[in-house]
């Protein structure tokens, strides 16, 4: 039996209720993406997956591994996310129509 994923995914509670994506819509659906092996199409539903999985892997070994100092990839990562995040969040509203 195959379990569809795609119905226990949280709804958008901003899209929900104002009618605009928010910053982080199309985080889940990326994730589903690449655990499908669509890499483009993960990137295309969210292009920051892959520095989110970076940043957050990094914030694990910083936790796992007390020998090693992972301070400065995590706040590169978070600013790279965040400049990304934004950077495709303008250039969905302005580009795309809904």
């Amino acid at each position: 039996m195959i379990l569809d994923i795609e119905k226990y995914m949280l709804p958008c509670l901003n899209k929900k209720f104002f009618g605009i994506d928010c910053i982080g819509c199309g985080t889940q659906r990326a994730l589903l993406q690449l655990l499908n092996g669509n890499f483009t199409e993960a990137f295309y539903q969210f292009p920051a997956i892959y520095t989110t999985i970076l940043f957050f892997g990094f914030l694990v070994l910083h936790f796992a591994d007390k020998s090693r100092n992972y301070q400065r990839l995590i706040i590169g990562f978070a600013i790279a996310n965040t400049l990304i995040m934004i950077v495709s969040y303008i250039y969905k509203m302005t580009h795309f129509k809904f």
